[in-house]
């Protein structure tokens, strides 16, 4: 009989939250703020090579200095698809980041339950920040971007430091993710149980792995004390 839940752990993106599609908000920033006119196949081109440029250098973004550092960087990867350099406040302009609809009932469910909710993410110093603005800050109890602790999921030393955040073992908790490798394979090689978040029902999980479609399912996975 697995022993009670004490904590559980969250991925931010894909788990958490999502951001609207970039590439139309870029054209609009880009005809408000520089009066630059671009086609729809070049901002989303742009936004392609800036995604794909900060995932591969995130972990450089550790604190405000490296971060803004880091997005001078990727506003300039920009410019070739674009003709111009939209600089880091149009780059900006173009996220915007928002919860899914079932996270707050379901976080704050879990909360209800005496449970400690920590997010764990593979993100830049601006995780807080993002967390800040869709919500979900103030329904946990903690979050750990990897950049500003120098380890990556699905390093066990992240998880690790999670589960000190939020003052519980390994066999007491569990993580719940969008991704096989970093959040399933990551958790359980870490020691706690493991819940597969596949939103668009496309991703498959390890055998004894449960795979849910939304957070409102996610309380149903978690052990509670009997009761007596």
């Amino acid at each position: 009989m697995p022993q009670p839940t004490q904590a559980v752990l969250l991925d931010a993106l894909g788990t958490l939250i999502t951001f609207d599609p970039p590439a139309p908000r870029l054209r609009a920033a880009l005809r408000e703020r520089l009066g630059v006119e671009v086609a729809e196949e070049a901002a989303a081109a742009a936004m392609k090579a800036e995604i794909t440029y900060y995932r591969a250098h995130l972990h450089e973004g550790r604190d405000a200095d490296s971060l803004h550092d880091l997005r001078i960087r990727c506003a300039a990867v920009m410019e070739p698809a674009l003709g111009v350099n939209p600089g880091v406040d149009t780059l900006l302009a173009a996220l915007h980041f928002r919860a899914y609809p079932d996270v707050a009932p379901a976080l704050r469910e879990l909360r209800a339950r005496g449970l400690r909710l920590v997010v764990v993410s593979n993100w830049d110093f601006s995780l807080h920040e993002r967390l800040e603005e869709t919500g979900v800050a103030e329904l946990v109890d903690g979050a750990v971007a990897s950049a500003e602790l120098g380890h990556a999921k699905p390093d066990g030393a992240i998880f690790a430091h999670a589960l000190a955040l939020a003052g519980a073992e390994p066999g007491a908790a569990l993580h719940a993710g969008d991704s096989p490798d970093a959040d399933v394979a990551g958790a359980l090689a870490a020691g706690l149980r493991a819940v597969l978040v596949a939103r668009d029902g496309a991703a498959a999980a390890p055998a004894g792995v449960p795979v849910i479609g939304s957070l409102a399912e996610l309380p149903a996975h978690c052990q509670y004390p009997q009761p007596g």
